[in-house]
């Protein structure tokens, strides 16, 4: 009778603590369980669970470790299908894609009316994190095929598309995925991007407004909720008598926020005063551009702010819908964004020393800067790729690499040749200074393309295989900067095609470069 009691009252330490991790209380759950492992230290189900509350608690190696544990001693599908989701949350996506196939072959062997749709789509979201879009593909295909009604397959087959450069393709699966599920907020968002790449601006907009559903933070799986307000959202509508003060928040990179900055003045044209949530690195550059020029823009800290001080509010990325913009009519009222003089001057002394003084000066940046992005790793190009055009002798190289990783920073033993003071940089202001002295500035898909083209400068961006939606697709100039030049990717992955044609054109214009470098100089 003893040890019947002993057991039911481990069932019910093992029932509430399941109940409690249910009900989202991790440190309940743990003590619970944790006095169920003295009785069952082997117990498969045990160790999951243990597993399963280590990850909530954001112990993610630990995790692993436990359901490993917990696959050693009792094989099951579920379990490998949330090993492989810690193994997601750890970057080991290799790892994460073998844990779930593995989780898949045992399915069909041994629990063959398993619903397996989460499996497929953890094995899809470790090989598109992996960078391996046509294996991504053929999985979302097989889902489809088990799973014809599930929105999810449908969307992810979009995703696989768009990183393989078929932009139609991609639209018709994210419309079948909003057919099957018209709230499947993710399938929205990625169609924004889509037709916003296809250059279908006023279809794109209203899906675009889904994005937050695709913003990825830190180690975090994708999605945050949008800022809530207590004030009024402006989407582009008359307002009435007196309602004429309106926030607006910056959201994402700095380069989106350089990009799309240029809206603020648009804005005063509407409102009587505009209030504008600015990042801290960009405020000197911004107050340098902006304030002298327009009082009624006000630059506020992100926290704290008093929202009833004003009567509307506007995400910065939501203004080009509410101006109604297309591609025929963006404002590229250029230059939008000014460095300082007397910090432009400071850097122009510098950069007066380099000699010869005919060579142009060009800047270059080979790196994005959110190393947890997997984006990052396919807009940025390793020092071996670009050490042919670092090499190049009719240019004096200035770097403007801010390295916030060590595989980003520059070995000056290697390139003693690329001048860099990046370490004199505070922030935009300093960057755009820097800027202001440079005759062309090279760069990969990062803030500072954004910024030099917004100074009017000469930038060649440096655009990976199927990029980012605002570049549109098949362009060689952009909308949004004129004077602007494009050198995408021709096949995925390989930059150094990209660096080649990028060498022949600086060949083609030196004597241009060096008789204007001249002309600066008298």
């Amino acid at each position: 009778v003893a040890v019947e009691s002993n057991l039911e009252d481990i069932q019910l330490c093992y029932d509430k603590a399941i109940e409690a991790y249910n009900a989202g209380q991790p440190e309940l759950a743990l003590r619970l369980v944790e006095d169920v492992l003295k009785e069952y230290p082997s117990s498969g189900d045990v160790l999951h669970l243990r597993g399963l509350i280590a990850l909530s608690l954001n112990d993610v190696e630990e995790a692993e470790d436990w359901f490993t544990r917990a696959i050693d001693v009792s094989p099951d599908a579920t379990f490998y299908n949330s090993l492989s989701v810690t193994q997601v949350r750890l970057n080991a996506f290799p790892q994460a894609a073998a844990s779930a196939r593995s989780g898949l072959a045992f399915a069909e062997d041994h629990q063959p009316d398993l619903d397996t749709s989460k499996l497929l789509y953890n094995l899809f979201m470790a090989l598109d994190l992996d960078d391996k879009p046509e294996d991504a593909r053929d999985i979302c295909r097989r889902m489809i095929e088990r799973y014809p009604a599930r929105p999810d397959a449908h969307s992810n087959l979009g995703v696989s598309f768009y990183q393989l450069g078929k932009i139609d393709l991609a639209i018709n699966a994210y419309r079948q995925a909003i057919k099957l599920n018209p709230n499947h907020l993710v399938a929205h968002a990625n169609l924004g991007y889509a037709l916003l790449c296809a250059g279908d601006y006023g279809e794109a907009w209203p899906h675009f407004e889904h994005r937050w559903a695709t913003i990825r933070e830190g180690d975090s799986p994708s999605g945050i909720k949008p800022p809530a307000i207590s004030i009024r959202r402006w989407l582009g509508q008359a307002l009435p008598p007196g309602e004429n003060r309106l926030l607006v928040f910056a959201e994402q990179g700095f380069g989106d926020t350089l990009q799309f900055c240029r809206y603020l003045e648009m804005a005063l044209g509407h409102f009587t005063a505009v209030g504008f949530i600015c990042p801290k690195p960009l405020r000197r550059l911004l107050t340098d551009s902006f304030c002298s020029r327009w009082p009624n823009l006000t630059l506020l800290e992100d926290k704290p702010f008093n929202a009833l001080r004003w009567d509307w509010y506007c995400p910065l990325l939501s203004m080009p819908m509410a101006f109604g913009t297309r591609v025929d009519n963006i404002p590229v009222n250029l230059p939008y964004l000014h460095a300082d003089r007397r910090r432009s001057r400071k850097w122009s002394s510098k950069v007066a020393t380099l000699l010869p003084g005919t060579l142009p000066r060009i800047g270059v940046v080979w790196a994005g800067g959110h190393l947890a992005m997997p984006e990052d790793r396919r807009r940025s190009i390793n020092l071996e790729t670009m050490a042919p055009l670092l090499a190049w002798p009719g240019a004096h190289w200035i770097s403007l690499q801010k390295a916030e990783d060590i595989s980003k920073a520059l070995p000056h033993e290697k390139y003693p040749h690329v001048v860099d003071w990046m370490h004199e940089v505070r922030d935009f202001a300093d960057t755009a200074a820097l800027i202001d002295t440079l005759d062309l500035v090279i760069s990969v898909d990062t803030a500072v393309a954004h910024l030099a083209a917004a100074m009017g400068k000469r930038v060649w961006l440096l655009n990976r295989y199927s990029g980012c939606w605002r570049w549109l697709r098949n362009r060689e100039d952009s909308p949004w900067y004129p004077g602007m030049r494009i050198f995408t990717q021709t096949t995925r992955g390989n930059w150094s095609e990209v660096i080649e044609r990028v060498l022949s054109e600086l060949e083609f214009n030196a004597t241009a470069f060096s008789a204007e470098r001249a002309h600066r100089r008298d």
